[in-house]
């Protein structure tokens, strides 16, 4: 397998199938239909969105869905597709349209260009985003990570320094507002702090260290794992 796309999915089922075939599309003049898969990961939406991942599945043999048990959050939901990818270069890619999927070829041909950092070690001009592209070699270093509280670009960042980026035109939601309310965004922030050391707030510093201290006495204990798979589906030849 040569390209594994893995987009995690909450209540999105309305987008779902023109997002699949724009895909498809892309890939198909990149001439590489046969040789990708598209694995679509339901964190536990409360839409029929994983009835409409089964029949997508179904019907195209490039898509895999993931069921997740409950809802455990983008990032964690990205990494249940990391675990269960098979492909040499992995893109993610949300699943709202909001990033445009002909962008994909660009992001395979940058892979590998290198630049610094700032934040986490990369510099100013270097956005993270949730539509990203990485090699096998990295990912077998992601899933390698077990905790719970996940910060994915962080973990990219920690494994690597040759990152490159492109310009994206970043449209809006298609249908429905974002799924990101505060209190997912702090924890995300939160997950930011507590697992990775970034300037300015360096672990060794004693504003880093009250920081942290803060967040963990907010921070409510959770005894959930990273991410609980109910389902896997494979599509059909």
């Amino acid at each position: 397998m040569n390209v594994s796309i893995i987009i995690p999915v909450y209540n999105s089922s309305l987008m779902l199938v023109e997002l699949c075939e724009r895909i498809f599309k892309i890939m198909k003049k990149l001439n590489l239909q046969n040789n990708f898969e598209l694995i679509l990961i339901n964190d536990y939406s409360f839409d029929d969105s994983w009835q409409k991942i089964k029949h997508l599945s179904n019907q195209n043999f490039y898509i895999k869905g993931i069921n997740l048990s409950e809802n455990f959050g983008q990032h964690n939901a990205i990494m249940a597709g990391l675990n269960n990818c098979s492909g040499e270069f992995i893109i993610t890619i949300d699943d709202d349209l909001q990033h445009p999927p002909e962008y994909i070829p660009a992001i395979l041909k940058e892979l590998n260009n290198i630049v610094s950092s700032f934040i986490l070690d990369k510099p100013l001009k270097v956005y993270m985003s949730s539509f990203r592209g990485f090699t096998k070699t990295i990912n077998q270093k992601l899933i390698n990570f077990k905790e719970k509280d996940i910060y994915l670009d962080g973990l990219i960042i920690k494994y690597t320094k040759n990152i490159a980026m492109i310009t994206v035109d970043h449209q809006e939601r298609k249908i429905g507002e974002s799924n990101y309310n505060f209190k997912k965004l702090f924890i995300l922030w939160s997950n930011m702090i507590l697992n990775f050391s970034f300037f300015p707030f360096r672990v060794a510093s004693i504003f880093g260290i009250t920081l942290k201290i803060f967040i963990k006495l907010f921070r409510k204990k959770s005894g959930k794992p990273q991410f609980i798979i109910k389902e896997i589906i494979n599509g059909k030849k």
